[in-house]
């Protein structure tokens, strides 16, 4: 199942469990911790209480009482200090061990805080990286639908430095090129002859770059049962997004994406900024979905996956 990157508050996550950016006594604090405590009721610190606390890189799981939640997952995330402590090592454990403990308890659906990122201290872009590399990896051999809850959408990537040039491109007034096609003359002819469809271009695909199904949706950050949709209905109509994904987890050149898109009835516009973020990416060869979402989020345009 996907991962998304969301602006909101985690107390409000429609999901089975949120996680908690807890310290060693589980007895509460600031920032998370607190929204949570106060969130859930004083019924959470008291079940808290009787857990002896919690080890940094640890968790532990109890109720989640007035949340919309069934469960709070409470994790210890590092204080950083300089990045030569272990305080990798540990916050990728933080997950590890949350994403455990939701599987454990069957959760289909988690929802995480930048774990230590605030007054922890850790450096706000090295924390997304950890969670995203972590998330990502336990994804591969588990389904689950995950989100990272990001609250203050300025803190999440200052200035959008990362994305100098994209945001250049973004701002500049660029010309959309017309598609050339040649006029259908009689209607029958045509409709007897159509084209390869969407699904058929991506199962051959697939196919020509030696994947697996399994290997395709869960690299195109989608659900498995859309992709059984996709796979099994040769006129299937995808979003946009959609499309955009599959493309992204095949490696496809520009031209090969444009196709794509045009099988499902899209195309590439200079004037939309969602178009021009997938396109930079394809241009530049980075076929990493978690990493074009990152860029989605940052210019608040439609993740790629599904729900």
């Amino acid at each position: 199942m996907p991962f998304f990157i969301v602006q909101g508050d985690i107390t409000e996550m429609q999901v089975d469990a949120i996680v908690n950016a807890a310290n060693n006594s589980l007895l509460g604090g600031g920032g998370v911790d607190g929204c949570i405590h106060r969130a859930a009721g004083p019924e959470l610190l008291k079940e808290c209480a009787s857990l002896n606390g919690c080890d940094t890189g640890d968790a532990k799981i109890t109720g989640a009482y007035r949340l919309p939640c069934k469960h709070v997952i409470h994790t210890v995330g590092p204080i950083w200090r300089d990045g030569k402590h272990g305080e990798e090592n540990l916050l990728t454990s933080c997950y590890e061990r949350s994403l455990q403990l939701a599987v454990d308890n069957n959760c289909s659906s988690v929802a995480f805080p930048l774990i230590s990122a605030g007054v922890y201290g850790y450096p706000k872009d090295q924390a997304l990286r950890v969670a995203s590399e972590t998330i990502v990896g336990f994804l591969k051999d588990h389904e689950l639908e995950i989100y990272l809850v990001i609250y203050n959408k300025s803190d999440f990537i200052p200035d959008r430095q990362r994305f100098e040039e994209l945001g250049l491109l973004l701002d500049s007034e660029m010309a959309s090129a017309a598609l050339a096609r040649a006029p259908i003359q009689q209607l029958d002819e045509a409709l007897n002859h159509l084209d390869e469809s969407f699904s058929q271009m991506l199962l051959r695909k697939i196919d020509e770059k030696g994947l697996t199904d399994v290997a395709c949706y869960k690299k195109a950050n989608l659900d498995r049962k859309l992709f059984s949709r996709i796979r099994s209905d040769a006129a299937y109509h995808p979003s946009k997004p959609t499309v955009a994904a599959l493309i992204l987890s095949l490696e496809l050149t520009l031209d090969e994406a444009k196709e794509m898109l045009a099988k499902a009835g899209f195309a590439l516009s200079r004037s939309n900024a969602f178009d021009v973020i997938i396109e930079y990416f394809i241009t530049k060869r980075i076929y990493d979905v978690y990493e074009v979402n990152k860029a989605l989020f940052c210019y608040d345009q439609r993740l790629l996956g599904s729900k």
